[in-house]
């Protein structure tokens, strides 16, 4: 056998060990916030410097991320398709964390973030929440604390927000409600074990 061969069969090998629970993993058991952080101790180091710096409470960070990626970095919307077979690209660009868009991410990475920041960094999707969070409590009057507006006005932005696009989404106004309610819950858990 050539060393060629050797050599994909061990990384073929290694690779197969890997478990799944590398890069762009979720952690286990997202219904548990005490779970969630113990597994990923720098999630919560993530969250609490974004509340220190912005007044996010960390449920409603750790709420809203798990609605928008179910705490996968790398997540991406799907594919949208022509004739239901042919593949003509993604319904947006949202990536990441935080599900930020394209040109959000990089107006926060001119801002504050830097052009280093990746939306894939538990660290910069968080900054970048907590930045938007703060900007539509400016624009708004939504108080930070509000997890149910701050989530309509991330999920259709600052402008829609304020029109009332969210008004005609049925489907938007109980997902921004099961946003709350997580939110709730993750507060609690964290008290409970001494997270919050």
């Amino acid at each position: 056998m050539s060393s060629f061969f050797r050599a994909m069969i061990v990384v073929l090998a290694l690779g197969s060990c890997s478990g799944g629970g590398g890069y762009g993993s979720a952690p286990r058991n997202l219904d548990d916030a005490c779970s969630i952080v113990s597994q990923r101790p720098e999630y919560l180091r993530a969250f609490k410097t974004v509340e220190r710096k912005y007044g996010v409470p960390v449920p409603s960070l750790m709420a809203i991320i798990y609605q928008e990626s179910k705490f996968i970095s790398d997540n991406r919307t799907p594919h949208q398709y022509a004739l239901g077979v042919i593949p003509v690209g993604r319904q947006s660009s949202a990536f990441g964390y935080s599900q930020a868009l394209d040109g959000t991410w990089k107006e926060y990475q001119a801002e504050v973030g830097g052009r280093r920041a990746r939306r894939d960094d538990i660290r910069a999707a968080t900054d970048f929440m907590g930045w938007y969070m703060q900007q539509t409590v400016e624009e708004t009057g939504v108080p930070i604390n509000d997890t149910r507006n701050q989530y309509l006005a991330y999920h259709d932005g600052r402008t829609g927000f304020l029109r009332g696009t969210w008004r005609s989404k049925s489907w938007l106004i109980r997902i921004a409600g099961e946003v709350e309610t997580r939110a709730v819950l993750y507060d609690t858990q964290l008290r409970s074990c001494g997270k919050r």
